[in-house]
């Protein structure tokens, strides 16, 4: 979604609106269209920029995106320490 880069979808991190909040589904298994995106912050950002989440979603408007940042935050805090 972010780099439109593509790749097995192993290895992306799936994204579900739950009450106009998106969540990270880890297991893939919540109800709702999802959206798929590269696990790292930088893919985050791009996708950002471009807009990318409300079109996915096919909702209008700014959407609240600070469960994925926090979990994409742990993830790099992790490989690096």
């Amino acid at each position: 979604m972010g780099c439109r880069v593509r790749t097995v979808s192993s290895e992306l991190l799936r994204l579900v609106m739950v009450e106009g909040v998106i969540v990270p589904d880890l297991r893939r298994r919540l109800q709702g269209r999802g959206a798929s995106l590269h696990p790292s912050l930088s893919c985050l950002e791009l996708a950002e920029r471009r807009r990318a989440f409300p079109r996915a979603f096919r909702v209008a408007g700014p959407l609240d995106l600070s469960l994925v940042r926090g979990h994409l935050e742990e993830l790099s805090a992790e490989r690096i320490g």
